[in-house]
């Protein structure tokens, strides 16, 4: 059945520009589909956002909002508050995943390694107090890689203070070496991990979004151990952390001393991206599962209270 698809893109986070690519994605499959699409760039007026949603009253929202606001509960808050239906994760679900100190200890309560690591300071962490390197540096409630920093050895470049725009405390963690692999989870089912690869020490922002600057292979060519390992453990995430909808958990994988090799989570993104570049619709693909096959999924799953 055709429905009226209301799709939040854009927002006022750092992470704008990507969920305005994801949303156009988004907007011109559901077009495609058949579907009345809605396109609602999001503001800080939420008194204009609340007048679209009553004026269009759509019959779904499509949340393609990337990073604060959009992505850690608060305009989820809202639509539970008007009773619309909407996909990908609910309140919690949304919160706590978007919460790296908080979703990591969720995570190893349930039995999933991670990297040793504990919530400081940034001045703390630069002045050398808190953790030898090598170690990563994270925000703890951004995505796409922003703000994060990787200091491997007394060398590496450290955030300056004065221009940091994320808050004054941080997540440091020891830095795992090896490589990266990203699970995409559909409902409650792990439907394959990816392996990225790039000449830097991790995925940053750039690599993740520009052509040619990272490697994807599909599916990651990891031990068949690890590998279910992965999925299990991203499921589990998914679980544990309340998500629903579509999720994609990052893991690193230490195979420096040959595989199998030790497997370490590192965070759960509740709104993954759908952008030319990203990793979940790529992974879907694979899979047999096209980008219009996986919005109209999104379309039928979204819901309230759950």
């Amino acid at each position: 059945m055709k429905k009226k698809v209301a799709v939040l893109l854009g927002g006022f986070s750092v992470e704008r520009e990507v969920s305005l690519s994801s949303g156009q994605g988004v907007v011109k499959a559901l077009q495609e589909l058949g579907h009345e699409a809605i396109p609602i760039d999001v503001t800080r007026d939420m008194r204009e956002f609340v007048q679209n949603l009553e004026i269009h009253k759509p019959d779904v929202v499509l949340n393609i909002l990337h990073g604060r606001w959009g992505e850690d509960g608060c305009v989820q808050g809202l639509l539970e508050m008007m009773n619309i239906p909407y996909s990908h994760s609910g309140v919690l679900g949304s919160a706590l995943s978007m919460n790296k100190v908080i979703s990591r200890k969720i995570c190893q309560s349930e039995g999933i390694r991670i990297p040793e690591g504990q919530v400081a300071k940034l001045a703390d962490i630069c002045a050398g107090r808190v953790m030898k390197p090598p170690y990563v540096i994270k925000p703890i409630g951004e995505g796409s890689s922003l703000g994060v920093y990787v200091i491997l050895d007394e060398t590496s470049p450290l955030p300056n203070l004065q221009d940091w725009p994320f808050e004054d405390e941080v997540l440091v963690e020891r830095y795992i070496p090896g490589r990266e692999l990203h699970v995409t989870v559909v409902g409650e089912k792990a439907i394959g991990a990816i392996e990225t690869r790039t000449p830097n020490s991790f995925l940053d922002f750039e690599a993740k979004y520009t052509e040619g600057k990272a490697e994807h292979l599909m599916p990651a060519p990891v031990h068949k151990d690890v590998y279910a390992e992965a999925l299990s453990w991203g499921e589990k995430a998914h679980k544990v952390l309340g998500c629903r909808g579509v999720s994609r958990s990052d893991f690193r994988y230490d195979d420096t001393q040959g595989e199998p090799g030790l497997l370490y989570y590192l965070e759960t993104n509740p709104q993954p991206g759908f952008t030319p570049m990203s990793l979940v619709p790529e992974t879907a693909a694979h899979e047999g599962i096209s980008y219009a096959q996986l919005v109209q999924w999104m379309v039928e799953d979204a819901s309230c209270r759950r």
